[in-house]
């Protein structure tokens, strides 16, 4: 009966703007409800409450009843689909919290406005719902989709917009004043101004601030089956003003001591903002550099500019070309003129800082040039080290594995074989990234070690590539340098906060692996006759913890879930990956077997369901390993966890292999932490994953020539936009 359904268009989208319009549209639709420019929704009929129908968007009487304010989720607790074994993460889920969430009777916003400035146009829009009864509905209701069926309930919509003038002459400073909404039964427009002055760079100026809130006063409904009718739906101001809007400043970066205010300031210091939002956002409209309307928005929405990557002349960035380098000479020579226009462009920064800022900006811009150059000298003495020869062939080898990984990855997508893929190529951040932390790795007892070198860039700007390159460099290096036994066991720890995160991290991962794995197999005099292996080390909803065998009656384990899989291949498989990493085909039931035996197994092999790929059938197996048992055996060089899991390192013996290998006098500790989300370790969960961070980087410690060594850690996160 509602027609709040996607609306029909004539064809699809010309474009991705096009889409995207779409997509919000639909998503403000199904969330909040008709916009006010939707003509063809202003009077649409619901077959339920309106309060049930949309999630937000709306206010209540402020002077409804407690049962009234608190909002219906209906959300129902999850319980345990299978009953707890005892496994680290195996209790029962807690339950969701019982605070009851209360709807807003008011919305509003803030503004600064010049003293001259004499009054505010403010539009007030808003639907008003109200229940039809059969009697109504079929003398004042027709077409066809209207119909109801019978002992339907019916709420019909009526638009209302009305306009309120504000005259800042007469309002008084400091006190609260309220205006009455025209024919809005109740609802009022509550209007608080005072003078201030604002900080700038400039110096201060005089403004006046002024609130606006939109507040529902009306009478709540008498019955509760018709509460919904003194609601306010859509609600929405729009506030104009005769002079521009005084653009807010952020007095709080120019002196700030955290350096990411002050930083912020600087990057952000030609983005003006014009309103506060209050139980709601808002939206500035922007016309030949001023601003004279502003609108609360309940779905703020924002453009964020894609960064992409400049053409940078006379540098190599062809991982396959860099990985057929044929000595120091010829890598500098391909990489300095990326060092070179790197410090040309620091130059040119300090020239303007010096030139166009004043102040605290001018100050912490000098700072950040400061800390470039710094960054400059890590990567120059990168590029130095490639004269070592174990270092230049660890970074040969890296790019030839990232390249071969990066040429499936496109052969998957594209539905190409993979030497008809684009020569794959560093982005010129990756690079930089790399060789700035070879130092740190190459050297142990460098101060570089201590340094946490965050890579920051926005999602999907190639972050992954830049920390798995430098974790392939970091597990050739420790087999080149370092005798067998002694560079057995973990190198490469990768640790999340969140168990979503490693799993959609394994394929990418574990196509790395199987590349280092084929070069190792080329070269077993350097790299060893033991297999470069993946691990994945998270809880038992993820994967199997445990083996089983015959008899033991459980469900969960590897075994039980590898039977299933080999009966029906559309359930799920016993690990989380479908296809596998290295040519894409999808997994069949002869992928996983049970190793030696089916009655009691140890490990749980993994190979291609593709006779042509290198990993198939008759060839070898996929180096993944995900069952606990077999990692602690096994104890592969990389290894994806998360920080729920090191729950299990005070309880488990075995898991002392990750940090010698098993063998406290050949062995040596992993060599590079890489925590992936940094930003999700703030809160709680950072509070948590502290302590065994703690511990981790105790017993990752080892004494060389009287100096304590730990790994290097790489952090990764996106960039979040702060306005």
């Amino acid at each position: 009966m509602s027609d709040s359904g996607t609306q029909a268009t004539a064809g699809p989208p010309a474009n991705s703007a096009a889409v995207r319009r779409r997509l919000v549209k639909a998503l403000r639709l199904d969330l909040i409800g008709p916009a006010p420019d939707d003509a063809a929704r202003q009077c649409e009929r619901l077959e339920h409450a309106p309060s049930r129908w949309y999630l937000t968007g709306f206010l209540v009487p402020a002077g409804a009843r407690e049962e009234e304010r608190a909002q219906d989720s209906g959300e129902e607790i999850d319980e345990p689909g299978e009953h707890p074994h005892g496994s680290d993460d195996s209790a029962t889920p807690d339950r969701g919290s019982g605070k009851r969430m209360h709807l807003p009777s008011s919305m509003g916003l803030s503004v600064l406005v010049e003293p001259e400035t004499k009054r505010l146009e403010v539009t007030v829009t808003w639907g008003d719902y109200a229940p039809e009864t059969e009697e109504d509905e079929s003398n004042g209701a027709g077409g066809e989709d209207a119909a109801p069926r019978p002992g339907d309930a019916v709420w019909a919509r009526t638009p209302r917009a009305e306009t309120v003038f504000v005259d800042l002459a007469t309002v008084p400073r400091g006190t609260k004043t309220e205006l009455a909404v025209p024919n809005g039964g109740g609802a009022r427009l509550a209007c608080l101004a005072r003078p201030t002055r604002l900080r700038t760079a400039a110096g201060d100026r005089p403004a006046c601030a002024v609130s606006l809130f939109l507040v529902n006063r009306r009478p709540p409904a008498d019955e509760e089956d018709r509460r919904d009718a003194a609601f306010m739906f859509q609600a929405e101001i729009t506030v104009e003003a005769d002079r521009p809007f005084v653009p807010r400043g952020d007095p709080q970066g120019l002196d700030n001591a955290n350096d990411d205010e002050r930083i912020a300031d600087l990057h952000y210091r030609d983005v003006a903002d014009y309103a506060a939002g209050h139980n709601v956002s808002v939206r500035a409209a922007i016309a030949a550099g001023e601003c004279r309307r502003v609108a609360a928005e309940w779905l703020p929405q924002a453009a964020i500019d894609r960064v992409a990557a400049a053409r940078i002349e006379g540098v190599e960035f062809r991982m396959e070309t860099l990985g057929a380098l044929r000595g120091a000479a010829e890598a500098e020579a391909v990489l300095a003129p990326l060092l070179a226009q790197y410090r040309e462009w620091i130059a040119d920064e300090s020239r303007r800082a010096a030139h166009g800022l004043t102040g605290p900006r001018r100050e912490t811009a000098r700072e950040l040039t400061t800390r470039a150059s710094r960054a400059a000298d890590r990567i120059g003495a990168g590029i130095g080290l490639l004269a070592d020869p174990d270092i230049l062939e660890s970074f040969r080898i890296a790019n030839r594995a990232m390249a071969a990984a990066a040429r499936r990855r496109e052969a998957m997508t594209r539905g190409i074989p993979p030497e008809n893929a684009e020569p794959p190529a560093w982005r010129p951040f990756q690079l930089a990234y790399i060789l700035m932390n070879l130092r740190g790795i190459a050297d142990p007892a460098h101060a570089e070690r201590e340094f946490v070198d965050l890579l920051f860039f926005p999602t999907g700007g190639g972050k992954t590539e830049g920390y798995l390159g430098l974790a392939a460099f970091t597990l050739a290096l420790r087999r080149l340098r370092n005798p067998y036994p002694a560079w057995r066991g973990l190198s490469v720890l990768m640790r999340y906060t969140l168990r979503l995160l490693t799993l959609d991290q394994l394929g990418r991962a574990a196509a790395l692996i199987c590349a280092l794995e084929l070069e190792r197999e080329n070269a077993p005099g350097k790299l060893g006759e033991w297999p470069f292996e993946i691990a994945l080390w998270v809880g038992r909803a993820a994967t199997p913890n445990r083996m089983g065998a015959k008899g033991d009656g459980a469900d969960n384990t590897a075994r039980a879930k590898t039977l299933r899989f080999k009966r029906d291949s559309s359930r799920e498989p016993p690990l989380p990956i479908r296809q596998c990493p290295w040519c894409g085909t999808p997994f069949d039931r002869n992928s996983f077997a049970l190793s030696p035996n089916a009655d009691t197994p140890t490990d749980l092999l993994v190979s291609c369901a593709n006779r042509r790929c290198d990993f198939g059938p008759r060839k070898r197996r996929l180096p993944v390993v995900a069952v606990d048992g077999p990692i602690y055996r096994r104890v592969p060089a990389f290894m994806i966890a998360t920080a729920d899991k090191f729950a299990a390192l005070p309880w488990t013996g075995e898991t002392a292999a990750f940090f010698r290998g098993g063998d406290p006098d050949n062995s040596l500790p992993p060599d590079l932490i890489i925590q992936d989300e940094l930003h999700l370790i703030s809160g709680p969960l950072g509070s948590m994953a502290g302590l065994y961070e703690t511990a981790i980087d105790r017993l990752c410690a080892r004494s060389a020539d009287g100096k304590e060594i730990r790994p290097k850690i790489a952090a990764i996160s996106a960039i979040a936009a702060r306005r």
